[in-house]
């Protein structure tokens, strides 16, 4: 009877105990911070895009924690490696999938990798932003519920900008240089629509695999097809390859290549070298720090990314600023999301970006930023043609 006694005296100061420990626990569990991961190509090709969305990232995430958080939490960033392959990236969003406290990933610069996750972010319902890859069926996947949100460029739109660019300089007659991707052939379809729609001819098409390292034949198909030309759809790598080839030629059967964002997102400057003063060359962005559409919100955050990070001096220091901009915008907006959920619940928030309010950006004024038919936050009011200046700084230019 003793022992009995004794036992159940046992379980009554166990159960107490526990009782006393459950709202602390609670309390530990409220305070866990919301993580974002961050999948991207942080140490290949590519790694200046991926280090630009980390910035952009990082920037916005410590202007909400020093504001309290949401819903009493911090956010933080955790960060992942794909090196531009596809395999790694839907080993990342695996991974990421186990963090009960994941609520998003930000994804990278390359449509390819995209691509090849969507089953797995669907399968795990885990919210995708996407701050970069442009390829059309990234949103326009299938899904329903549909959890990859974009604020950047869409192919579907970026394709027909840039041929409207080329009419604009009044060339009439245009070659195609894309890769053999899903990026590339996303654009394939904008450009050959977009050239019947402005009643102009494509002389010839050209495709290349990663990794190629010489395009002077099929840059010289192109040209002795006609094109007046060269609308380029490729990574910094093989972009580089491409203009290299052009300016290979005699000055007076180079044409001017037309290119899409891709080659902003590596060290294509640094790569090319003094042959790219050899080239017209022109490229689409969304941003600029040194011709901001809302120059007060880009002067706040260009000082919080001076000081932050090292070797910064002017507008003009910031590499790749379309994925940090984009990136910037994104977390807030999810922020925002969060709030409105009032959970970290995956497919609540999912809803709630669909039913944002007006969010003022860095990038736009966000009116609103998604809705339940549309999930991609930009268009091309956004878009804007560029160069490089010397030294590398990405310049805006006039139409």
């Amino acid at each position: 009877m003793q022992k009995t006694s004794i036992f159940k005296t046992c379980l009554f100061l166990a159960a107490a105990f526990a009782a006393l420990l459950s709202p602390i626990a609670r309390g530990h569990a409220a305070e866990a911070p919301i993580i974002v991961g961050l999948d991207a190509d942080m140490s290949s090709g590519s790694a200046p895009a991926g280090e630009a969305i980390r910035r952009g990232a990082i920037l916005a995430i410590r202007e909400i924690n020093s504001a309290g958080g949401v819903l009493g939490r911090p956010l933080k960033l955790v960060v992942r490696d794909h090196k531009g392959n596809p395999a790694r990236g839907l080993d990342n969003i695996e991974d990421f999938a186990k963090d009960d406290n994941l609520v998003a990933v930000i994804g990278g610069l390359h449509t390819p990798v995209a691509l090849y996750e969507l089953e797995a972010i669907h399968k795990h319902k885990i919210i995708y932003l996407g701050p970069w890859a442009a390829g059309t069926p990234v949103v326009d996947n299938g899904h329903a519920p549909n959890f990859v949100f974009r604020v950047s460029v869409r192919d579907q739109y970026a394709g027909g900008y840039l041929v409207g660019h080329a009419k604009n300089k009044g060339y009439g007659k245009i070659g195609l240089l894309l890769e053999r991707t899903g990026w590339g052939r996303s654009n394939e379809k904008a450009m050959r629509s977009a050239i019947e729609r402005h009643g102009l001819r494509q002389v010839g098409i050209e495709w290349f695999n990663w990794g190629v390292r010489d395009l002077s034949k099929q840059i010289n198909n192109l040209v002795l097809a006609g094109a007046e030309a060269v609308l380029l759809v490729a990574n910094a790598r093989e972009g580089a390859v491409a203009v290299r080839a052009m300016a290979g030629r005699s000055s007076s059967s180079r044409v001017p290549v037309i290119s899409h964002w891709g080659i902003t997102g590596g060290n294509f400057p640094e790569i090319v070298g003094t042959d790219l003063e050899k080239v017209d060359l022109q490229f689409l962005q969304t941003f600029s720090f040194i011709s901001p559409p809302y120059p007060d919100r880009a002067k706040k955050v260009f000082a919080a990314y001076r000081k932050a990070f090292a070797g910064v001096d002017g507008p003009e220091d910031v590499f790749s600023p379309v994925g940090t901009a984009h990136a910037y915008d994104l977390i807030h907006l999810l922020a925002a999301a969060i709030r409105k959920a009032g959970t970290t619940d995956r497919s609540e928030v999912r809803d709630a970006l669909e039913q944002l309010d007006r969010y003022e950006g860095l990038v736009r004024d966000y009116d609103p930023p998604f809705t339940p038919l549309g999930h991609d936050a930009l268009t091309t009011a956004d878009f804007r043609m560029a160069t490089f200046a010397e030294g590398g700084a990405i310049v805006p230019i006039g139409e």
